[in-house]
């Protein structure tokens, strides 16, 4: 017998919750859902909204590689257009890996009750930005003392 509980509609008890012997499908990833007890929604939906936010990012980042190559054969450093692409097509192939994984030990956590794991991708991100930003600007100030 199941705990899972539904609304008797049928009945001149409508509204009211009865026991339902009905088994409900095997929540997956397994490893997530079979540990624990289920979580607020609030806070599963919100780890999942965030996972999602990475995702978006992650795709925003390979759309931006795309979009890059496309633009290589009209600049002059097509060279470095094109190794900036790769970093930003690979960065978002890892980011959305790592917000599935971010995602997995968050949901973890909440079913176990435990503090949430501090935010990884996060840091990394910000410190992958802030290093290719400085790169482009070094490049950007030779290409145009070299230009003169």
């Amino acid at each position: 017998m199941s705990d899972h509980y539904f609304i008797d509609t049928d009945s001149n008890l409508q509204g009211t919750l009865m026991n339902s012997d009905v088994d409900l499908p095997q929540r997956r990833p397994v490893a997530v859902y079979s540990v624990g007890e289920e979580p607020d929604v609030r806070f599963s939906l919100a780890n999942e909204r965030t996972a999602l936010a990475w995702v978006r990012t992650a795709l925003a980042l390979v759309a931006g590689g795309v979009t890059l190559t496309t633009l290589a054969s009209v600049t002059g450093a097509d060279l470095v257009v094109h190794l900036v692409a790769i970093v930003a097509c690979g960065t978002g192939g890892v980011l959305a890996a790592v917000a599935l994984w971010s995602w997995k030990r968050n949901e973890r956590a909440l079913r176990l009750q435990q503090p949430l794991p501090a935010p990884i991708p996060l840091a990394w991100l910000a410190g992958g930005l802030i290093v290719l930003s400085i790169g482009l600007a070094v490049f950007a100030v030779v290409t145009t003392v070299n230009s003169r």
